[in-house]
């Protein structure tokens, strides 16, 4: 059954702040990762809107990992053509701007956890967040999708474009990395 608009726009609107979080890993801009969430959301709805809902997140994600790669193809590009004078442009009023600022964020309250055990969580995630962005290039996307984006060993391979014994290896090398990362900062989960 094809999907309606309204299960399109569900679906664009719970991926959108994995998505956006899966870019900064990658892109480590917040501007390029906004960017390229919204290309890669445009392209889904331009092109397999008039797909089965069921496929949204597969094709969601192949679309996104390939929006980044064409990304960083196109950041080698400039990169060879500019000059080391390009980045001593004057700095613009919104430089500060911070993306994560106009996120809507669950009131600590509603949760149940007493400040102390929202600031340990907090600062947990902070933590797991920059030790995910320190992974390798293949780890980190295999280990989003298979984790965070909760797509099947199958689905993984099909979008990173390798077998599934890769992905199953590159997630391991992932968990085993996290684990001992955060055993060494004495955090167990």
């Amino acid at each position: 059954m094809l999907a309606s608009r309204e299960e399109l726009s569900g679906f664009l609107a719970a991926v959108e702040r994995r998505a956006f979080k899966q870019a900064v890993f990658a892109l480590r801009d917040d501007e390029s990762a906004l960017d390229a969430v919204q290309d890669a959301m445009m392209k889904l709805a331009e092109k397999y809107a008039d797909r089965p809902a069921a496929e949204f997140p597969m094709l969601f994600q192949r679309i996104l990992q390939n929006v980044i790669r064409d990304m960083f193809r196109r950041r080698k590009v400039r990169s060879t053509w500019t000059t080391l004078l390009s980045s001593f442009n004057g700095a613009d009023e919104d430089d500060d701007y911070d993306p994560l600022d106009t996120m809507v964020i669950d009131e600590p309250s509603e949760l149940g956890r007493t400040p102390e055990q929202n600031l340990e969580q907090s600062e947990v995630m902070a933590l797991i967040e920059r030790e995910i962005s320190r992974l390798p290039t293949r780890q980190r996307e295999a280990f989003l999708m298979r984790y965070w984006e909760e797509l099947d060993i199958a689905e993984t391979a099909a979008v990173m474009g390798c077998s599934e014994g890769s992905v199953k290896t590159h997630c391991s090398r992932a968990t085993h990395a996290l684990a001992a990362a955060l055993k060494l900062r004495g955090i167990k989960l």
